[in-house]
C-alpha cells in the first residue's frame, strides 16, 4: 500500500457551502488505500466552488487521436472564449470576468503582506477578511471581502488607490491542461515495491488529487495537501502523478518511486483552483523544501502568483509549467510565463508539436504529451494527450538530479537537461521547441500505435 501524509488546510466559509450544485463524477470515486494521517496546519484554506471543465482540448469529446484534426488556432481560441463565458454565466453568483476576460472569484480580492494601515483602510471601505494565513517567513496572505455594492473590479483598484505599496489582485481560477481517455489497457503490478533508500527524489505536484490506490503507487510515499483532510481522486491528478514516479511492469515514471509532495487545489471540481489555494500550495512545498515542483495548470498573470513563485525560484526550487492546451491564438499561459520557470510544450511520437498546444512568453523545452499511456482510474492504464502530460515527465527528470531546493544545483540540472534535448530541424520551428525535445524514452505509446521509433509495450 502506498503511504499517505495529510497536510490539511482550514475549512471553507459557509459562502462556498452555498455555492454551485453540480455533480462531479470524480467526486464519488474514493481512494481505495489506507491513510496513515498525519495532520499538519496549511496555511490556505481552499475556497472552491464546483466548477464544469475548461481546459478540455477543443472542447470535443471524440477520441483523443481524432479530435484535434483540421482546426485551426482560430477556432481553438475561440473555444476557450466560449467555454470560458458559459462557465461564468452559469455559475454567475460565484465567478464573473476580470477586464480582460478571465475567470475570478466574485468579490475577493487577494493581498500578499498588506500593510497595517492598508487594511485599515479596506475595513473603512467596507471589505472585511474572508481569510487570512501565513505562508513563510512570516508572510501573510489575506483574502479581501468586497461589499457587494463595490463590485469586484472596483474594489481593486480601490484598495490598489488606498495602499499603493501593497500587493493586490484578483483570486483569479486556473485550470488543468490535459485529457485522460477511456482506459486503453490493464494495469500491471509493481515490479518493485520497495521503499527507496533515504534522501532519494522528491519531486512536487500542484494539480487534482492521486488515487494513491492505483499499482503505479505501490511503495510510494504521496505527502497530501488540501481539501480539508478529505481524498478525492482525480484521472487528471493520478495520470500526471503517475508520469511523474508511477512504477509496475513495463511503465515507468520519470523519476520512478520518488517521494511525491502532491496538492489538490481542485477538491472534487474539475476546474482548477483559485489563487490563494495554489499560492498556499507552493507555500507548503517550500516549507517541505521540495526541489523540483510541477504545475499542470493554466490562467492569466496574477500579481501575488508571481511574487510566490519568484519566491519559491530564489530559494533554489525549480517550478515546472505546462503551456496548455488552447492554441497558439491564445494568450500567453502563467505560470509558464513568468521569468525562471521551465515551460514546457508537448509533441506527438513522431515529434510533432500538438496542435492545440498553447504558447508562453517564452518555451524552454518540449517533451511526449500524445500517443502514450497514463495511469487511469481505477487501475488501468489510458491514452492522454496534452500538455499537462509533457510537464511532468521534464520535473521527474530534473528531479532526479536534486534532493532539496539548492540555486546552483538547479542551475546546473537544468543545463544538463538542456544540452540533452534534441532540436528539430529549421531554426524557425525550433523557436516553438525551445532547447529542443527531452525525455522520449519515457513514455509507454499507447498498443498499436507506435511509429516504430517507440516499440511499445518495453521494459525501462
Amino acid at each position: 500500500m502506498p503511504r499517505i501524509r495529510i497536510n490539511q488546510p482550514a475549512l471553507p466559509g459557509e459562502r462556498w457551502r452555498r455555492t454551485v450544485a453540480f455533480v462531479v463524477a470524480s467526486a464519488a470515486l474514493g481512494a481505495p488505500c489506507a491513510v496513515d494521517a498525519q495532520i499538519l496546519r496549511s496555511p490556505i484554506p481552499i475556497p472552491l466552488p464546483t466548477l464544469p471543465p475548461l481546459s478540455t482540448p477543443l472542447g470535443l469529446e471524440p477520441s483523443l487521436r481524432d479530435s484535434v484534426q483540421a482546426v485551426s488556432p482560430q477556432r481553438l481560441e475561440t473555444l476557450r472564449i466560449e467555454r470560458l463565458r458559459d462557465l461564468v454565466r452559469a455559475h454567475a453568483d460565484v465567478l464573473e470576468l476580470d477586464p480582460h476576460g478571465a475567470a475570478i472569484v466574485r468579490n475577493e480580492i487577494i493581498a500578499l503582506l498588506p500593510s497595517p494601515a492598508g487594511l485599515a483602510q479596506a475595513a473603512q471601505l467596507g471589505f472585511s477578511i474572508g481569510r487570512r494565513s501565513v505562508l513563510v517567513d512570516d508572510q501573510e496572505l489575506v483574502v479581501l471581502v468586497a461589499p457587494p455594492k463595490l463590485g469586484t473590479r472596483a474594489a481593486l483598484k480601490e484598495m490598489r488607490r488606498a495602499d499603493p505599496a501593497g500587493s493586490y489582485d484578483f483570486n483569479h481560477v486556473y485550470v488543468a491542461t490535459g485529457i485522460v481517455e477511456r482506459a486503453v489497457r490493464a494495469a500491471a503490478p509493481a515490479s518493485d515495491t520497495g521503499r527507496a533508500s533515504p534522501g532519494s527524489s522528491r519531486v512536487g505536484l500542484i494539480d487534482a488529487g492521486i488515487d494513491a490506490g492505483h499499482p503505479v503507487f505501490a511503495g510510494v510515499m504521496i505527502h497530501r495537501w488540501g481539501c480539508a483532510n478529505a481524498i478525492v481522486p482525480s484521472a487528471h491528478g493520478t495520470a500526471v502523478a503517475s508520469l511523474l514516479a508511477g512504477r509496475g511492469g513495463d511503465f515507468r515514471g520519470a523519476v520512478p518511486g520518488a517521494d511525491i509532495y502532491g496538492a489538490d487545489v481542485y477538491c472534487g471540481a474539475p476546474a482548477g483552483g483559485a489563487v490563494d489555494a495554489i499560492v498556499g500550495a507552493m507555500a507548503w512545498m517550500l516549507r517541505e523544501r521540495v526541489p523540483v515542483v510541477n504545475v499542470s495548470l493554466v490562467g492569466p498573470p496574477n500579481g501575488v502568483l508571481g511574487q510566490v513563485v519568484q519566491l519559491l525560484l530564489t530559494r533554489g526550487a525549480i517550478v515546472v509549467a505546462a503551456v496548455g492546451n488552447d492554441g497558439p491564438a491564445a494568450p500567453p499561459a502563467y505560470p509558464a510565463s513568468y521569468p525562471g520557470v521551465i515551460a514546457v510544450t508537448a509533441v506527438d511520437a513522431k515529434r510533432r508539436l500538438l496542435l492545440e498546444a498553447g504558447r508562453a512568453l517564452h518555451v524552454d523545452l518540449a517533451a511526449p504529451g500524445a500517443d502514450m499511456l497514463a495511469a487511469a482510474l481505477p487501475d488501468g492504464f489510458a491514452a492522454v494527450r496534452g500538455t499537462s502530460f509533457a510537464a511532468p515527465l521534464v520535473a521527474g527528470l530534473l528531479a532526479r538530479e536534486l534532493r532539496s531546493p539548492d540555486a546552483l544545483a538547479a542551475r546546473a540540472a537544468i543545463e544538463h537537461l538542456e544540452a540533452a534535448a534534441r532540436a528539430p530541424a529549421g531554426s524557425a520551428s525550433a523557436l516553438r521547441y525551445g532547447k529542443g525535445v527531452v525525455g522520449e524514452a519515457l513514455p509507454v505509446p499507447v498498443p498499436g500505435e507506435s511509429d516504430g521509433r517507440n516499440p511499445a509495450p518495453r521494459s525501462f
